[in-house]
């Protein structure tokens, strides 16, 4: 079953883990609905870009309407493709929420236990990653790009929470909307790189198409990792839209790197009542 929804223009939500968890907020932007013009597509949210940073503002407060959750509360990153993650608190609130220069540094994951704080972080293509361990009310969001991937910031993320009193069995992982196999076509030195994170794995999750390239499921890698740091895999969920195949999305690879920013959110509103 495909668990994320389309819940109007501009925003899809993990629909099982909203009814299931009263009080989250959780998924992920189209490029549909916003205020950005030409290669932009409407509704850009990454502040990185080239774009104008009024429209870049005018639509993250779009979101923040559509959500309930106000731009002091977001945290957003700078992203590079690293394995670092944060565990952010009431502090943080407001770090990169409208501006890139106050953004949290060097940061592809963000973590907390913490209600009203929105989790935020940007895509377009990378393999988005959404954790959850209710017991704990832990949530957390990850980037995971090829480097990410294979650098394991799944895994970290797992290994972070296990530091917090939080076993693998307990954490719910979805993986979202990303490019699909058919469309990520990578060369030797990244399959060899996954080779290696997958070390025994007997399935890998690539194909040889031609000389020295490659067509790589980067969701299913992910998956394996979780399942290897111990994440059941009855525990995750996968999504079928692909990044670059769903016109509905920003695509670094199809619109060959000229191309606005979806947004990831996860965040616990500050009048959930405890579980």
């Amino acid at each position: 079953m495909e668990p994320f929804v389309l819940q109007n223009q501009s925003l899809l939500t993990i629909e099982t883990w909203v009814d299931q968890f009263p009080g989250l907020v959780v998924g992920m932007t189209t490029k549909d609905g916003g205020a950005s013009k030409g290669e932009f597509h409407s509704l850009n949210l990454g502040f990185h870009v080239g774009d104008h940073l009024k429209d870049v503002c005018s639509n993250r407060e779009k979101i923040s309407d559509l959500l309930s959750f106000p731009l002091n509360l977001w945290v957003g990153a700078e992203q590079t493709h690293g394995i670092h993650l944060k565990k952010v608190s009431k502090l943080d609130c407001g770090k990169g929420s409208t501006s890139y220069d106050n953004s949290i540094k060097d940061t592809d994951g963000f973590y907390t236990n913490e209600a009203g704080i929105l989790l935020t972080l940007c895509y377009a293509d990378c393999v988005p990653l959404f954790f959850i361990a209710p017991e704990s009310r832990m949530i957390g969001v990850a980037h995971a790009g090829w480097k990410g991937t294979v650098g394991q910031i799944a895994r970290e993320m797992v290994t972070a929470w296990e530091r917090e009193g939080i076993t693998p069995d307990q954490i719910f992982v979805t993986i979202g909307p990303s490019i699909c196999e058919k469309c990520y076509i990578v060369d030797k030195h990244v399959i060899n790189l996954v080779e290696n994170t997958l070390v025994d794995v007997d399935i890998l999750p690539y194909n040889l198409i031609s000389q020295d390239q490659y067509s790589l499921d980067l969701r299913e890698v992910n998956r394996q990792i979780l399942m290897k740091s111990g994440v059941p895999n009855s525990n995750i969920l996968i999504t079928r839209y692909c990044s670059s195949c769903d016109d509905a999305f920003f695509s670094h690879r199809r619109d060959h790197g000229k191309t606005g920013r979806m947004l990831t959110y996860m965040g616990w509103k500050e009048t959930t009542e405890r579980l």
